[in-house]
């Protein structure tokens, strides 16, 4: 096996263990203040709890896997239960946003850790790599997809944010709540094609990958903050 299929299939590994980890965080987030907002929709679903097979969806996973960005099931929750209807809608839209930042912020110092163990261990073929690769991404993943869900198209938690103080229902938001899915397998697919470029050794597509600008934008901008409270530290 030569080099680079050996860091890609490190890569891919590293992915898919990260995106296992964000993703259920994320949905379990929703489904817990869902059920404190008075909603027991999800835990009679199954969806209150950290399990990963409870909450993947197959495309949305192979998505995030490959691209860097993708979905999981929705957690289904019925509005109607909150004690306070659009504080709850709030709320449990917000909550995987919210958890997402938490956690980046608390995944940093783990792949700085990591990072000074293998300092001074020295390296450890694929065991460096993968626990590098694989702390990394749970801290860039968790940026990403709290951006990325931050974006006002069905069904992100953008869309619901809007939806819970969205009284009226205009032109705009009937095109984002009927469109909003397909724009998204667009841009997904946008994604993949420039990346698929970029490896061939076509890197001028990277101009052109739009969730790989709001990637870099999450972790750059989003991350700065994270990045600058923990380097104060004497690591």
């Amino acid at each position: 096996m030569d080099t680079a299929m050996a860091e890609y299939i490190v890569t891919l590994v590293a992915s898919f263990l990260a995106v296992a980890v964000v993703l259920t965080l994320h949905e379990f987030a929703h489904a817990l203040v869902a059920y404190k907002c008075g909603d027991p929709t999800a835990k009679w679903n199954g969806r209150l709890t950290l399990n990963p097979m409870k909450h993947f969806d197959l495309f949305g996973l192979l998505a995030f896997t490959l691209v860097g960005f993708g979905w999981a099931k929705p957690v289904p929750i019925n509005p109607y239960n909150f004690k306070k209807y659009r504080t709850g809608l709030f709320l449990t839209a917000s909550a995987g946003i919210a958890l997402n930042y938490l956690t980046a912020f608390l995944f940093y110092p783990l792949f700085l850790l990591v990072m000074m163990l293998f300092a001074h261990t020295g390296y450890i073929p694929f065991v460096t790599d993968i626990s590098l690769e694989f702390t990394y991404r749970l801290f860039a993943y968790s940026l990403s997809f709290a951006a990325f869900n931050l974006l006002p198209l069905f069904p992100l938690d953008g869309f619901r944010i809007v939806d819970a103080f969205n009284k009226r229902r205009g032109k705009i938001f009937r095109f984002l709540r009927d469109y909003g899915q397909w724009i998204l397998l667009g841009l997904i697919f946008e994604s993949f094609i420039c990346d698929a470029f970029v490896r061939m050794g076509v890197s001028q597509f990277a101009y052109f990958d739009i969730l790989g600008w709001i990637m870099e934008f999450a972790v750059n901008i989003l991350g700065w903050p994270i990045t600058k409270l923990w380097g104060l530290l004497p690591w």
